[in-house]
């Protein structure tokens, strides 16, 4: 009997050390590779002492760029940009600055449940082998938590009270050609066809595959009014989500900000209005089933002046290859 008792403590012992060890906030998948666009998602597996997440704060470490957030319902998204110490190559164009702090605020998530906040970027500069951390801040009404702690060389983070995320860089494998990175911002082009009313042409409708569990999806086109008056896209529905909002994503105050359009969007005579991702873009919300890559997504566009019309939208990768 002695022997089953320490074994039952043992046994204790270390199903303790697993739960503490899975309550850290973490990520998903915790391998980088170099030099190519992927999709770094943290996984939040609890509130502050019980209490609610209402904002997750994540510090971009030198050496992930050309960063993306992305929106999540019932969250107000904010993208701090700044400089970075070195400068990074985007297909041939010199970048010093960019996403230096994501912000999801105004949620409520649960101490009942766990969440993912999805960020999409590039590791670039860094050795295979070595580590970025992302510190996070998970901020529950007064209380707050943070996961900020990083061991110093050869020390092991699993002994740290408050460890930071981290990413662990592996070998890309690509010589640095990243085709991925476009991540949808110059492919609605090549997507989809070309759709008229009257003086409207819809051209390049797209969208990205989801993640699992994934609740919101955005939509993306370009709208060119080829007529002498203004219009305005009023109304967007789908059969695939129970809600389907247009929004913006514009800066203030060095600060990147998202926003519903309640009004709708302007389409002006003579100009074309472009929805890509981290500007205007459709977001679906209450999602019945995430979308797949090589599926399509129909949507019924009102527009206040030309009436309606059916445009599908092709469902390309996650990171929009």
């Amino acid at each position: 009997m002695k022997t089953i008792k320490t074994l039952s403590a043992a046994a204790l012992v270390f199903a303790a050390a697993f739960t503490a060890a899975q309550a850290h906030v973490t990520f998903l998948n915790p391998e980088a590779p170099q030099e190519k666009t992927f999709l770094a998602t943290l996984q939040v597996p609890h509130g502050c002492d019980g209490e609610p997440t209402n904002e997750v704060q994540v510090k971009l470490p030198e050496g992930f760029v050309f960063a993306k957030p992305q929106p999540k319902a019932g969250w107000e998204l904010e993208v701090i940009k700044g400089d970075y110490q070195k400068t990074y190559d985007n297909h041939g164009t010199k970048v010093k600055s960019g996403a230096v702090e994501i912000r999801w605020k105004g949620g409520n998530l649960s101490d009942d449940f766990y969440d993912t906040f999805v960020i999409q970027g590039k590791v670039s500069g860094v050795d295979a082998g070595q580590s970025l951390a992302f510190p996070v801040k998970q901020l529950c009404g007064d209380a707050a938590e943070a996961w900020e702690q990083v061991a110093t060389d050869g020390g092991d983070p699993h002994r740290l009270k408050s460890p930071a995320p981290l990413l662990k860089v592996v070998a890309g494998g690509d010589n640095g050609h990243d085709h991925g990175d476009m991540a949808g911002m110059d492919m609605n082009a090549a997507a989809g066809g070309t759709a008229t009313l009257g003086d409207l042409e819809i051209s390049g409708a797209f969208t990205k595959a989801m993640l699992p569990g994934q609740p919101v999806g955005g939509g993306f086109f370009t709208v060119k009014n080829n007529g002498k008056t203004d219009d305005r896209l009023v109304v967007v529905s789908s059969p695939t989500a129970g809600e389907v909002q247009m929004h913006e994503m514009a800066m203030q105050n060095n600060v990147m900000k998202m926003r519903e359009l309640k009004d709708g969007i302007a389409i002006p005579a003579g100009g074309t209005v472009k929805l890509a991702p981290g500007g205007l873009h459709l977001m679906f919300q209450k999602v019945r089933a995430p979308f797949k890559q090589g599926e399509s997504v129909p949507v019924t566009l009102t527009f206040e002046k030309a009436g309606k019309i059916d445009v599908t939208l092709e469902v390309l990768s996650a990171q929009g290859k």
